[in-house]
């Protein structure tokens, strides 16, 4: 891959012709045009946080070194960014008057509003800027090892700029436009961002069974994504319409094998609102996550719950108790060896040797208090446990 320096573009240059579509997903430009900020392979802008952006503006006119910038020339009249996209953005939305910056009083000033002298030190910074030409291999390569102003590219990030495409750019379109307004519905179920594209990543391994390369390299130019939107729709109405209330827990599950483990099984949305409920409401229930998968297999499955055990004083305790009561009558001190006809039948067992037990299984409503716990030896325990 050939570079060559380049040291007298501007920011005045880069800002000339500035354009910034605010939707996330669509095309910026500079350089009155020859400039394309944000290819389709790049992420998206995500410095937009008054922080990041805010940095960026200061750090110019505080003299700040800005790091080198890298450009793709596509041709002679043709450039792409691969490295600098956000802070090149924070140039031109500044000097566009998108954000504003705080003086030294605190004041808050809009490019427009700043003195004079500020705008021109902007404007007249000059940028160290690397022109790099290669094939696309070449360039694809190098922009998966590349850290983008210290914010490492995340996996989607990556596998995007792999297989860049017209795929990858309806896709985002759809799945990393954090103005599209069904993004409020769809954060009820996954976990993370538009801009980072963690909801394209989920739809994309909802559809492909968590074999998202292969699937993007398969469907890389396709001139449609009706495949990935059907399938990502089918998912949620489906979550929507068995669960009727949202819980915050619900962000970040498996949706995507749920719905493919559970999609044909019938489901009353009332019933199972109310076992939400009740089990909501269980205070020995640790691990409210896996409530929702707790019902759709038939509330069988307890280990989803991480259902509380009984601490160390009531075991203790109902030890002691069932221990003293044994001896007392000649039998062995768990409930189950004492019923039976083997060796065991008045074995008096050590505390290490027994698990304590719900006497009223905890599915069945027994609670995990002192009241409903027994010691029972392990192999009993076990087979109890089993049944």
């Amino acid at each position: 891959m050939k570079t060559t320096l380049k040291t007298d573009i501007t920011i005045n240059d880069i800002c000339e012709g500035f354009v910034y579509n605010e939707l996330e997903g669509k095309g910026l430009f500079g350089l009155s045009g020859k400039l394309t900020i944000q290819p389709e392979y790049q992420r998206n802008y995500i410095y937009a946080d008054g922080k990041k952006d805010v940095a960026v503006i200061e750090s110019i006119l505080k003299g700040y070194p800005l790091g080198l910038i890298y450009f793709n020339k596509v041709s002679d009249n043709a450039l792409e960014v691969l490295d600098g996209q956000q802070r090149i953005t924070s140039f031109g939305r500044f000097v566009t008057n998108k954000f504003a910056i705080k003086d030294e009083n605190g004041m808050r000033h809009y490019f427009s509003g700043i003195a004079a002298d500020k705008q021109k030190k902007i404007l007249q910074t000059k940028l160290l800027i690397y022109e790099c030409e290669g094939t696309e291999s070449e360039i694809k390569e190098w922009f998966r090892t590349i850290n983008i102003a210290g914010v490492p590219l995340n996996n989607q990030e990556l596998l995007n700029a792999v297989y860049s495409g017209t795929f990858v750019t309806l896709a985002k379109e759809e799945f990393s436009n954090s103005q599209n307004a069904n993004i409020h519905k769809w954060g009820a179920y996954i976990l993370g961002s538009a801009n980072r594209q963690e909801f394209l990543e989920r739809a994309l391994d909802w559809v492909s069974k968590s074999k998202i390369g292969d699937y993007m390299s398969c469907h890389r130019y396709d001139n449609n994504i009706n495949e990935l939107k059907t399938y990502f729709n089918s998912v949620i109405d489906w979550v929507s319409t068995v669960f009727i209330d949202v819980e915050k827990e619900m962000r970040g599950l498996e949706w995507g094998r749920l719905y493919e483990t559970y999609r044909k099984q019938p489901y009353s949305p009332k019933e199972v609102s109310q076992e939400v409920k009740k089990l909501y409401a269980d205070p020995y229930i640790k691990n409210r996550k896996g409530v929702f998968e707790f019902i759709l297999g038939g509330s069988t499955d307890t280990k989803l719950l991480d259902v509380r055990v009984f601490d160390e004083a009531t075991k203790k305790s109902v030890y002691a108790t069932q221990t003293a009561e044994a001896k007392e009558k000649g039998i062995s001190n768990c409930p189950l060896c004492a019923i039976g006809h083997d060796a065991t039948k008045t074995k008096i067992w050590n505390i290490a040797d027994m698990d304590a037990d719900h006497v009223a299984a905890w599915s069945k409503g027994g609670a995990t208090d002192i009241n409903n716990c027994q010691m029972l030896c392990k192999t009993h325990n076990k087979a109890k446990g089993n049944r």
